[in-house]
């Protein structure tokens, strides 16, 4: 069963991890992040377009690959996918079990969630230079 995740601090998170980048940004319901390298138009409607096609999991595919990289803040991790623009964050709090499996299943079952689900939350623009 997946918990409900906390939209305020989800955002709050992905605002300190991209300060500096200069880079647009689109936060789906589960916490996944999908950063606009290109943005153009609707972000939002771009940033689904990207998590449509590479948020949902299939096992046994590069799909299903992930990769857990602790902050080191400890505020949590981020899972990777196989696609460079999409991340989830997994808040500290969260997993029942620390360890890098288990968080990177957690986090890869909430993209699998935002990429069939699609339901931005939050949408960031990276200032204008």
């Amino acid at each position: 069963m997946m918990t409900t995740v906390d939209t305020e601090k989800l955002i709050d998170a992905w605002r300190r991890l991209l300060t500096g980048s200069g880079k647009s940004w689109v936060l789906f319901e589960h916490g996944t992040c999908v950063v606009l390298e290109h943005p153009a138009g609707d972000l939002a409607e771009q940033a689904i377009g990207t998590l449509r096609e590479f948020g949902p999991v299939h096992v046994a595919t590069s799909a299903g690959d992930f990769r857990v990289l602790e902050l080191n803040n400890g505020e949590g991790w981020l899972v990777t996918s196989h696609h460079p623009d999409v991340v989830t964050f997994v808040p500290r709090d969260d997993p029942e079990d620390p360890s890098h499996l288990a968080v990177g299943m957690l986090g890869r079952s909430r993209r699998d969630s935002d990429g069939t689900e699609l339901r931005a939350v939050h949408v960031e623009a990276a200032p204008l230079s």
